[in-house]
């Protein structure tokens, strides 16, 4: 367990600097990218993931953060099932004022703030569930984010961690490999007009810890409970842990 290591980058705040940068480039195509290089699998991760909350979405007056919020697709997809307040927070201003236009098109409230998934502007004990999709890889230190998820849950909340994995075939595992650093740049370059942003990909989910490995950097933060699915043939894992 570190944290992301762009290629160039020698420290924390580097590297925290340049995925912000990174991140705001890409943000107009964002999401197009990420539904044709997912092949709209990306819309099946998250229904799972808002699948295995929902009793905690559907308790009155529960405190919901997705933090890394980026567009505000899981964000969205957490506010249409809520009974209580789902707030989102991300450090890349681009990516708030994307996923605004969305929420605001779907007629949802927008309850986002601009912060650093490293140190919240929240109390202690404030919330119930805290969830990250695909943004917990780029994180500039992991252990760091644990201890933040866990510091702002209530004894009993949940977080929810998904994001990008290894896949387990020795076969498929070539394969993704080959999309990952062949194809997946070429057409993410093309569409976003910034190939270092999907070069970083690949290696970023290659240098990410393991599904059991993270999940152990859970249990070390204090989680308890702490379990994981592995979906699309491991290229996905859905962790959850208990305060």
């Amino acid at each position: 367990m570190t944290g992301t290591t762009p290629q160039g980058q020698t420290s924390e705040r580097e590297a925290s600097a340049w995925v912000r940068s990174m991140f705001g480039r890409i943000a107009p195509r964002y999401d197009l990218a990420n539904h044709l290089l997912s092949f709209n699998l990306d819309r099946h991760w998250r229904a799972v993931t808002v699948s295995r909350v929902r009793e905690i979405l559907k308790r009155p007056g529960a405190r919901v953060l997705d933090i890394c919020c980026g567009t505000g697709d899981l964000l969205a997809a957490l506010s249409g099932e809520a009974a209580g307040q789902v707030f989102g927070s991300d450090f890349c201003h681009p990516m708030l004022t994307a996923a605004h236009a969305k929420l605001a098109k779907r007629a949802m409230p927008s309850r986002l703030f601009e912060a650093d998934a490293l140190q919240l502007p929240l109390v202690a004990e404030s919330l119930d569930l805290i969830t990250v999709a695909f943004g917990f890889r780029n994180l500039a230190n992991y252990e760091q984010g644990l201890a933040e998820m866990h510091r702002v849950l209530k004894p009993k909340g949940v977080a929810a961690i998904l994001e990008f994995s290894q896949p387990r075939n020795p076969v498929f595992a070539a394969l993704y490999g080959f999309y990952s650093r062949r194809v997946l740049p070429a057409i993410g370059g093309a569409l976003s007009g910034s190939r270092d942003a999907y070069e970083y990909l690949p290696e970023s989910i290659g240098k990410f810890p393991t599904a059991e490995e993270l999940a152990q950097g859970m249990q070390a933060a204090g989680f308890r409970s702490v379990e994981f699915l592995r979906m699309t043939a491991g290229t996905v894992a859905l962790h959850i842990g208990v305060k």
